[in-house]
């Protein structure tokens, strides 16, 4: 009886992992195609149906580089990691504020927080654009650093807030003790324990501030012209270019891919943290 309960433990385990590799596989496939696309030379890439079997060559990656993607990556860079710091500076406290130490109507000012997401940008670019102008602020990056911490805020304040109610309020109150202030509390006993919270809530800010379009295609030309502003180019009345276009999107998604790959261990923690809320 225990070796058949046994054997149908481990096929039942072996099943589920073959379909959890399988969903994954057809998860990652289209980005593994892009990556692959871009190894091709354009007549390669624009058969149909496709070649599997081609040539690889990093002209096109390296076409990309040269044609002008440095700048807008840059840019891209500097606007993302910028606002997710600053949102992560300014939602701490926040959700420190509407957990730990509740404020008077706490939930109506967490209602607040999260209607602001259900504004459709589209109705919102017109004043947002006569603003950026009369701001002298058109083409900046100042502009899609103010306009992204303020995208991403109301969304990391309710992640923290959910990691934060799971920190023990005995260790905070021995901290009080032994006579630490509000700031000595946050650095030295909040944060080393939310800190897989802090790192799930930064990347998810930094994906959805690197992947951000609309603002940045409406606000921005070239001087602050962010990788999906650049991508967009390679839409033209001349045709697809489909190996130059495929090389350019893998370039654009290798930072997020590295930035998910470096904190995965605390992603996945930092996740699992906050479920329970």
């Amino acid at each position: 009886m225990n070796t058949a309960a046994r054997r149908a433990g481990w096929s039942t385990r072996l099943v589920l992992g073959l379909l959890t590799w399988i969903i994954v596989l057809l998860f990652f496939f289209p980005v593994l195609w892009m990556a692959l696309t871009g190894l091709k030379h354009e007549q390669d890439a624009a058969t149909n149906p496709p070649r599997f079997l081609f040539t690889p060559t990093l002209s096109e990656y390296s076409a990309v580089w040269t044609n002008g993607l440095r700048p807008y990556l840059e840019h891209s860079i500097t606007i993302t990691v910028t606002s997710t710091l600053i949102v992560l500076v300014l939602a701490l406290p926040a959700a420190f504020a509407l957990s730990i130490r509740p404020v008077r109507k706490w939930r109506d000012v967490l209602f607040f927080f999260i209607s602001t997401k259900m504004l459709p940008i589209v109705g919102a670019i017109i004043p947002l654009y006569v603003i950026a102008r009369d701001l002298h602020l058109i083409d900046r990056q100042l502009a899609l650093i103010i306009l992204y911490t303020s995208m991403n805020l109301p969304i990391a304040v309710w992640m923290l807030r959910s990691f934060l109610l799971e920190v023990p309020r005995q260790i905070i109150e021995a901290a009080q003790v032994d006579g630490a202030g509000l700031l000595r509390q946050l650095r030295s006993v909040v944060l080393p324990v939310i800190s897989p919270g802090m790192a799930a809530t930064a990347l998810i800010c930094f994906i959805f501030a690197w992947n951000e379009f609309f603002l940045a295609v409406n606000l921005t030309t070239t001087n602050a012209g962010t990788v999906p502003v650049f991508l967009v180019g390679f839409v033209a009345p001349e045709g697809q270019f489909w190996a130059h276009l495929s090389a350019a999107a893998t370039v654009a998604c290798l930072p997020v891919l590295i930035a998910g790959w470096a904190a995965q261990d605390k992603l996945v923690r930092g996740l699992s943290m906050g479920a329970v809320q």
